[in-house]
């Protein structure tokens, strides 16, 4: 019996409906996304924004964030934060978000778990390097797209749809204020979505606290260290300080067009993002290792101007493409340990 439930009924039919009904005013449908570059067929029980993220969760690019660095380099495998543990970090705070607000859980997860698919190796070091290094600049957001369109799946990309590829190219926000963030000053994006805009807030929100928290891991700080007053707006752990994040967040954009919230947690969450710029991203434990990574990728960048036929050889795929841009696309792919093995073997011909 209940396997004639479902006899003849299309199970997406069924999902998309049920985002009609149950969804925010202000939540985007599956139904009616914008679509894909190039025409494929859809599944007949996942939503469009659900095989998306499956997709992303599929690929090549996702797997290689477990060996790339978030903050504290060559912490790979051990108790630290990895780009991949972080993009999973972000994904668990946009479908908090999402659920609270009513809005499309399945839209944000994918944007989540791709908003960091084209980081280079050794975090936003290796980026500050690429950007130093290459004429047409650096933005790991834009990287993130060119895996999606282009580098994954051999040169086929994995044909997203409209709105997971806006909220990938537009969750960055440099080193920008959280102030300017939420009054829209400066150049920051503005993704068309508002789940792409929770994903921009949910990165942020994930690397602060998390960043902390590996800080007090690693012996870097203490929690004397931390600005006057913090603990008692936003709590004393980890754990803490998310919770009363995401309610602050739920509890003042329910019912609005854009993500709001106190300004008590919002002036606190930019005092703890300054004192990580201030004390803990300059600390000498941290660019000791900086400055290794920056000699590992310049070394690198230098070598593959003069040997594209070794990239080609690996990715021929790539043939099309101008010199720089497959030395940068290939060099932003590696992972820590591959960069670190490449370099010893440069190296060692040399």
């Amino acid at each position: 019996m209940s396997q004639d439930i479902f006899k003849g009924i299309n199970i997406r039919e069924l999902l998309e409906k049920r985002e009609e009904e149950t969804l925010s005013s202000f939540a985007t449908l599956s139904k009616k996304s914008k679509g894909r570059r190039y025409y494929e067929e859809e599944s007949s029980v996942r939503t469009i924004f659900q095989k998306d993220r499956d997709k992303i969760l599929n690929s090549l690019s996702f797997r290689l964030l477990k060996h790339k660095t978030q903050v504290f380099i060559s912490t790979t495998g051990e108790i630290f934060r990895t780009r991949l543990t972080h993009t999973l970090e972000v994904a668990q705070v946009s479908r908090v978000i999402c659920q609270g607000l009513g809005l499309n859980i399945d839209l944000a997860e994918a944007i989540a778990l791709g908003h960091d698919l084209g980081h280079t190796p050794f975090g936003h070091t290796g980026e500050e390097v690429l950007n130093e290094l290459s004429s047409k600049g650096f933005r790991h957001s834009e990287q993130s797209l060119r895996v999606v369109d282009f580098i994954e799946n051999r040169g086929k990309g994995l044909n997203l749809t409209y709105e997971v590829r806006d909220g990938i190219l537009k969750h960055s926000k440099g080193e920008a204020s959280i102030l300017d963030l939420y009054y829209k000053k400066g150049n920051i994006p503005e993704p068309e979505t508002l789940e792409g805009e929770v994903v921009q807030y949910s990165d942020w929100i994930a690397y602060i606290n998390h960043d902390i928290d590996d800080a007090f891991n690693m012996g870097l700080i203490k929690r004397e260290d931390l600005p006057e007053g913090i603990e008692e707006v936003l709590g004393k752990n980890f754990h803490s300080r998310i919770e009363t994040i995401l309610r602050d967040i739920i509890t003042n954009s329910y019912g609005e067009k854009r993500i709001r919230m106190s300004y008590k947690v919002l002036e606190a969450m930019e005092r703890l993002r300054e004192f990580l710029y201030d004390k803990v991203y300059v600390h000498p434990v941290i660019t000791k290792r900086e400055d290794k990574a920056k000699r590992i990728l310049t070394t690198l960048f230098e070598y593959y101007s003069k040997n594209i036929d070794r990239i080609l050889k690996k990715y021929p795929f790539f043939e099309s493409e101008e010199e720089e841009r497959i030395v940068v696309d290939y060099i932003a792919g590696l992972t820590d340990r591959e960069a670190e093995e490449e370099y010893n073997l440069v190296n060692s011909e040399q």
